[in-house]
């Protein structure tokens, strides 16, 4: 499904950051569903998400279950190639123990050069390179302040689905 090759977790971890399979999709919603709720369905980064193309996807596995989840999807902002990070995914009792920031990390590595935009909190996802994007802007409600881009330039124009 997707070309980026499997992540090893620290040497401590008793995880591994592998890409999504397509056979993974089911226990990959019903994570996202435990993690977030039906509410999810109301965020205007959800509404982007369902119109976007899925770009990667990467899961945690810890003893062949998965315990985490990320997604890259396809977007432009301004007219240009980007990609949307989220939503991040941890079961309840393996999060505080360093393994969405490694999600995250096997999205930086797979994105590269490629801009990567995100609606989160800055304290947690500046420590990767994010930082506000008030000149990128989604269709629907948003916190301005929470929409952050990492990547060369600046995050300017409409988001939308690639």
């Amino acid at each position: 499904m997707f070309d980026a090759p499997a992540r090893p977790a620290p040497q401590d971890a008793p995880w591994r950051i592998e890409i999504e399979a397509p056979a993974d999709a089911a226990a990959v919603e019903a994570l996202v569903l435990a993690a977030f709720g039906p509410g999810r369905y109301a965020k205007t980064a959800e509404r982007l998400r369902e119109r976007a193309r899925i770009a990667a996807g990467f899961v945690a596995r810890e003893d062949g279950r998965i315990i985490g989840s990320v997604r890259l999807w396809s977007i432009t902002v301004g007219g240009e190639p980007a990609l949307f990070l989220g939503p991040i995914a941890v079961r309840a009792d393996s999060r505080r123990a360093g393994l969405g920031a490694d999600l995250v990390q096997a999205c930086v590595d797979h994105a590269g050069a490629t801009g990567l935009l995100l609606v989160g909190d800055l304290p947690y996802f500046g420590r990767f390179g994010f930082r506000p994007a008030p000149g990128a802007w989604l269709s629907g409600p948003v916190d301005t302040d929470r929409v952050l881009w990492r990547g060369e330039g600046e995050a300017n124009g409409r988001v939308q689905p690639a």
